[in-house]
């Protein structure tokens, strides 16, 4: 086990013309389906400003190990009939990975997210004094270092099985912006910096917590 929160993170473009029906299945279903998963703190959907996949949304959970939790593993093995519509016919290009947060600088989360998906080869230390440095401009609200955990610890799942397999990324940075027009120059120089990953600038299109009823 481990103190540090888990992450899913989620990428992924919509069939053409499934928009509204995909749209009305995270907010009205999904959404509230996950985070009443025990060990579920947050959700946050995003849609790109520029960048792909179209969408991106992420969960913080206490640990990694919510992810293969029997609660929500229940969940994925037995999809509800809109679930397994949306999973076997809308979802395309899906990016799922079960992270650990390894550092989280800042304590205000933003209105737009920068995500820069890294593949193998990047230090640690070096997303580390990357996001040391943007957090001194007063345009950051927060940053994130998530790290995948392998693979291998986390079962097939009947959703997956749905989609027909999943990209995985090894880490992702994720700066959050208190404006949108600040995170463009950003997330270009992130791009100069990290040459071979994968940019892109969401805007946030809502949050969720178990306790979102009571606020």
């Amino acid at each position: 086990m481990t103190d540090q929160p888990g992450i899913l993170a989620i990428w992924n473009n919509v069939a053409p013309g499934c928009e509204a029906e995909f749209e009305t299945w995270f907010q009205h279903e999904h959404l509230e389906e996950r985070i009443g998963v025990p060990g579920f703190l947050l959700g946050r959907r995003h849609e790109a400003l520029s960048g792909t996949p179209r969408f991106f949304n992420f969960y913080v959970t206490q640990s990694p190990y919510v992810l293969k939790s029997a609660a929500y593993l229940g969940r994925l093995d037995d999809p509800t009939p809109m679930t397994r519509r949306i999973m076997s016919e809308v979802f395309r290009n899906m990016i799922r990975t079960v992270c650990r947060r390894t550092l989280r600088l800042g304590r205000m989360r933003g209105t737009t997210a920068i995500t820069v998906r890294l593949g193998k080869g990047v230090a640690g230390d070096v997303l580390r004094q990357t996001l040391e440095t943007m957090l001194r401009d007063p345009a950051v609200a927060c940053g994130e270092i998530w790290s995948a955990v392998s693979p291998t610890e986390f079962p097939v799942s009947e959703e997956e099985r749905l989609r027909g397999g999943d990209r995985k990324i090894e880490s992702c940075l994720i700066v959050e912006i208190l404006r949108a027009e600040s995170a463009q120059p950003m997330a270009d120089m992130l791009q100069r910096r990290f040459p071979s990953a994968e940019v892109g600038v969401y805007r946030v299109l809502c949050e969720i917590r178990p306790d979102s009823s009571r606020l």
